[in-house]
């Protein structure tokens, strides 16, 4: 049939009508998803069901004074089955999983406390009550009881024993640890990126299991005071709803937490507060959408007094010179050495030897437990050691602030103190007319001894108080009182004279320090810190700075000061400390000690402080029976070239955007 001018107006028409219905649903369509997305977003959600899971928040880090990192952040993978899309077979997934990581050697969670091999007995050492509460059995319920309802409760039949125990553990951990759309369970953790890799490439991903990458705690320097940095673990059992109550202060059960140290003390700055991400499930429990509704915020950032090159340095020094004289055939067994900031109290250097290596402390924890040197123990906060005639500072200052000595008097060493009859201590030597430039330099006991009959024991331990031996400096990690006798008079036997030459009591190396900065800065005794300040994780802001502590003021007169300064300069110059120190190129103030220790050598121990005229630092140092001061003060001036001399500090290992002291 003929294209007639009819024909043409019809189609026009229609073409009109079809444009118009087109327009029409286009308007309404970008009406909306477009200008009201929000609002019919909200609509369909609104009718559906929500969970939240957490988003984890890296942890802070830790730095030393300077910015360098002391404790970090590295990414690593994770594997985690997430609730909201695990299927019906998530024993075969599991037993896929747990096969694989075998094949790799790769250790996955399971805390199902049955053995790995038939017959599948309890673990030894570890507690069955709770699997027996979970599977609801009698309290005397047998191994076998407990896998036998395992299999029951987890449908294991049809998989063979070997195959039973192993999804067993997984499902059991699931059930303890609250798997749930809220919490997602981490099955392996830090797996290598080559079984990653294995894991994407297969088809477990759409069975509800997960690669996550996640932030692990890093130490660029795995030996670098480990004492005192300290370890960041899983939460126990025992501290989940009771001791530290991790669940009511808001954590997951899998999350990593301060367990010694400064990663302990500042676990409320350190941790970050965890995101959520939001799933919208419809009426069949399907997953419409998921948003992530609140952003992770990493945790502060702590920056401490800690110089990381001059901890390494001393560190070394320290390890060396033990080595060295036990290769020489010296009784030296350990050791500890501590710098510390003489107008802030802030530890700049604590030092000791012999110690231990966090990238592999896990599994050496017996051996080193078991290890007689003792490299656990913290020995510059906690070591304890009598500190013999480093002492005789604080008894001078003691004698001259009562008015029981003048510096115009000489006191007659006759090598024997014969003033009691039933006690008669000797000095070293037969010294003669000594003042106390002298007495300190040469460190005449005998000199000492009346000084300490003078003063008696009762204001002696009064001024050790003040000086903060004998009480805690108020450092921030866990440190020693130290040991000091309560006299209960100011008595005037053999006691009073050995507390006079340091003998008695026992310090520690940090209170040593204290002690010596104290002294050095004219009588103020700050708190002990090893806090600077705490940042923001990017660096950018300061949310507080630790200014010092003032703990106590000692009211010494500058006479006082100055006769007791000119003494141990004195010990560096030509006295006991001169071997080691006598040609150093710097004024320095310093006393050497030898403790007896009763059937064993004596201890070395060293107290400086330095430059002699304006004190930056204080150091102490103490050589478990190392038995002359000279071992202690070769170190001493180890730890003097690293502080005055050392190299320029080295700008690539520290991070963007920090400013330098």
């Amino acid at each position: 049939m003929p294209f007639t001018r009819k024909h043409q107006a019809k189609l026009t028409v229609l073409s009109i009508l079809l444009a118009l219905v087109i327009a029409v649903y286009s308007v309404r369509i970008y009406n909306v998803q477009i200008i009201n997305a929000d609002k019919y977003s909200s609509n369909a959600l609104g009718s559906s069901s929500t969970r939240t899971a957490v988003l984890k928040a890296p942890r802070g880090e830790i730095l030393d004074s300077y910015g360098r990192q002391i404790a970090a952040n590295r990414d690593g993978y994770n594997v985690v089955f997430n609730k909201a899309y695990v299927k019906d077979n998530i024993n075969d997934i599991i037993l896929q999983l747990v096969n694989l990581l075998d094949e790799n050697d790769i250790e996955h969670k399971d805390r199902l406390p049955l053995e790995y091999t038939s017959p599948y007995n309890f673990k030894e050492g570890e507690s069955t009550k709770k699997l027996i509460k979970t599977l609801e059995l009698a309290n005397y319920a047998t191994a076998a009881n407990c896998f036998s309802r395992l299999i029951e409760r987890y449908e294991l039949e049809k998989y063979d024993i070997d195959e039973q125990r192993k999804i067993a553990g997984v499902r059991y951990s699931m059930e303890i640890e609250d798997f749930s759309i809220s919490y997602p369970y981490t099955f392996a953790e830090d797996i290598p990126t080559e079984l990653m890799r294995k894991i994407l490439e297969s088809n477990f991903m759409l069975d509800g299991v997960s690669v996550e990458i996640v932030p692990f705690r890093d130490y660029p320097d795995t030996s670098l005071a480990v004492n005192l940095i300290g370890t960041v673990g899983p939460i126990y059992e025992e501290d989940w709803a009771e001791g530290e109550n991790y669940k009511d202060r808001g954590y997951s059960y899998d999350d990593k937490v301060g367990k010694s140290g400064i990663e302990y003390w500042a676990e409320e700055y350190l941790r970050g507060t965890d995101g959520e991400i939001t799933y919208y499930l419809d009426a069949d429990g399907n997953i419409i959408e998921k948003r992530i509704t609140k952003e992770p915020v990493a945790g502060k950032t702590v920056m401490l007094t800690l110089d990381a090159k001059m901890q390494r340095t001393v560190q070394d020094a320290l390890a060396t010179t033990v080595r060295t004289l036990q290769s020489e055939g010296g009784t030296v067994t350990a050791g500890s050495a501590v710098v510390i900031d003489i107008n802030t109290g802030g530890v700049i250097t604590a030092a000791n030897y012999p110690t231990y290596d966090t990238a592999n402390f896990s599994e050496n924890y017996e051996q080193l437990l078991a290890d007689p040197s003792k490299p656990l123990t913290d020995r510059a906060f906690q070591g304890v050691y009598p500190i013999g005639s480093t002492i005789k500072p604080i008894v001078a200052a003691a004698a001259l602030e009562n008015n029981l000595y003048d510096t115009s008097e000489t006191i007659f060493c006759a090598k024997t103190y014969n003033y009691f009859e039933d006690y008669k201590p000797s000095c070293m030597h037969y010294h003669k007319h000594m003042g106390l430039t002298a007495a300190l330099s040469k460190s005449c006991n005998y000199f000492f001894f009346e000084l300490g009959r003078r003063i008696g024991s009762v204001t002696m331990t009064d001024y050790f108080k003040q000086f903060g031996l004998g009480v805690k400096t108020g450092v921030e990690v866990d440190d020693s009182a130290g040991i000091l006798v309560e006299p209960t008079s100011n008595g005037m036997g053999g006691d009073t004279l050995q507390i006079a030459i340091g003998q008695m009591n026992a310090f520690t190396p940090l209170q040593m320090a204290n002690y010596v900065a104290t002294f050095a800065n004219g009588g103020t005794h700050y708190k002990a810190t090893l806090i600077d300040k705490i940042i923001s994780y990017d660096m950018t802001k300061t949310y507080d700075t630790c200014e010092p502590q003032v703990l106590n003021t000692i009211s010494l007169k500058e006479s006082t000061i100055s006769s007791i300064k000119s003494g141990m300069l004195s010990v560096t110059v030509d006295g006991t400390g001169q071997a080691a120190l006598g040609d150093y190129p710097i004024k320095l103030g310093g006393k050497t000690g030898t403790a007896q220790v009763n059937g064993k050598a004596d201890h070395s121990t060293f107290i400086l402080f330095a430059p002699y005229d304006n004190p930056e630092i204080a150091i102490s140092v103490v050589l478990e029976h190392g038995s002359s001061s000279y071992a202690a003060g070769s170190l001493v001036r180890e730890i003097l070239d690293a502080y005055f001399f050392g190299s320029e500090i080295d700008t690539e290992d520290i991070p963007p955007f920090t400013v330098l002291k």
